[in-house]
Formats: structure tokens, C-alpha cells, sequence
């Protein structure tokens, strides 16, 4: 089966950012079929027109948040933390059924450079009791610098972990990975999240001590 039978229509919530926008590049010129979900249908239908231009001829189309969800198989969470609530609950009714891959990490300072450690465990943790069983959280691509996302041609040096209660569900973001160019790699139950999430300050102020803007995580001793 390939990646696009495997994924289906893939929504990226939050993916008019650099972050929601580089994957929904990469992830629509590998051939997958992308929908960038926005809070106005009409700025994520701009944000889309605007990578098509770049990419040419790829399935890559603009909705409103809920909408995006609704369309999709798999979606894709990339807001901040301090929104992660409220966008879950405006799209909450196109969830049911389906795995929800968060890329959300809890941190505080002006670079985010601090962990703040999530009330409820995880922000992933609190994503899945917020959106109850009829829906699996897997908790991936935290630690993945957004600087050269939107460079389809510059090649990401990180492994992306990821976490959930299901290796089925792991899958999907395990295919999102190769199909961005990255390997993803298993790393246990959701709530291990809390870790990876912890480690997005580590490398942002990493970045920031050695002035460089693409630290990563490798995982090393497996074969993937």
C-alpha cells in the first residue's frame, strides 16, 4: 500500500504557520492529498494558492479549520499550545473515527525556549481526553525545526518521535515522516509525549546558545 492509500486526505489545522505550512508543502509534492485548515476558509484557500504556485501541480487546497477536518482521514494539529483547547473544540465534530497526529509542545518565553509542563500530563494527554475515545491522539514531529520547512529542496538532519497508544496509529505519522523526508521512529505510549515535548525547549535554546536554527534529534543503534 502506498503512503497516499495508506494517509487518505491529510488536514493540517493551524497550517497557514511555518510550521502547519512546510509540512503541508513537503507532504503535498510528495503526492499526498493535503487540505490546509485555517480559521477563515478564505486565508487558508490564499496560503494554498500561494504553495501551489511554488509546487505546480499538487493536491493541495484551503478550508476553514473544521471544514479541513471534516474532509480529512488524518489531521494534523499545528497551533500553540495556549490555543490547543479552543481549536480542538471547533473542530471536534470532523474528528470522530480518526487518529489526530499533534505537533503541539507547551513552552513559555518570548523564544519559547522554557518546558512548562501541561496540566494534564502532555499537551497530547490533554488532547485526547479533550476529544474521548471516538478519537486516537499520536503525539510526533515536536522536535522538528520549522526554519527550512518551507525549502523543499533542503533536506531535514532529524529523526521524528512519536508516541501514541497504537503502533497502527503510529504508522500514519510514520509514513508523514518518510513522506517529508525524515524517519520517524517509535517511541512508545502517548504518554512518553511529555518527554519529546519537553525536549522542543531543549533544542530552541540550543539553537539559540550555538546561533544556529536547525538542531535536531538522532536516534542512534536502531535500523529504521
Amino acid at each position: 500500500m502506498s503512503e497516499k492509500q495508506l494517509l487518505g486526505v491529510v488536514a493540517v489545522i493551524g497550517g497557514t504557520g511555518s510550521e502547519g505550512s512546510g509540512f503541508a508543502m513537503r507532504w503535498a509534492r510528495a503526492g499526498l492529498d493535503v487540505v490546509i485548515g485555517s480559521r477563515s476558509t478564505e486565508k487558508g484557500e490564499r496560503v494554498a494558492a500561494e504553495l501551489r504556485t511554488k509546487l505546480g501541480d499538487v493536491a493541495l487546497r484551503g478550508a476553514s479549520n473544521l471544514e479541513a477536518a471534516q474532509m480529512a482521514d488524518v489531521v494534523v494539529l499545528s497551533v500553540p499550545y495556549e490555543s490547543q483547547e479552543r481549536i480542538i473544540e471547533s473542530i471536534k465534530p470532523g474528528l470522530a473515527g480518526k487518529v489526530l497526529i499533534t505537533l503541539v509542545a507547551p513552552l513559555l518565553g518570548k523564544k519559547k525556549g522554557r518546558y512548562a509542563p501541561a496540566p494534564g500530563g502532555s499537551a497530547a494527554l490533554e488532547a485526547q481526553a479533550q476529544v474521548g475515545p471516538e478519537t486516537r491522539v499520536v503525539a510526533a514531529f515536536q522536535n522538528v525545526s520549522a526554519h527550512h520547512l518551507l525549502d523543499a529542496d533542503h533536506a531535514i538532519d532529524c529523526d521524528v518521535l512519536i508516541c501514541g497508544a497504537k503502533r497502527a496509529d503510529r504508522n500514519l505519522a510514520m509514513a508523514l515522516a518518510r513522506a517529508a523526508g525524515m524517519r520517524g521512529v517509535h517511541a512508545g505510549a502517548l504518554q512518553n509525549s511529555a518527554v519529546v515535548e519537553g525536549l522542543t525547549a531543549v533544542l530552541i535554546s540550543i539553537n539559540a546558545i550555538y546561533k544556529t536554527r536547525n538542531a535536531g534529534i538522532r536516534i542512534t543503534g536502531i535500523e529504521a
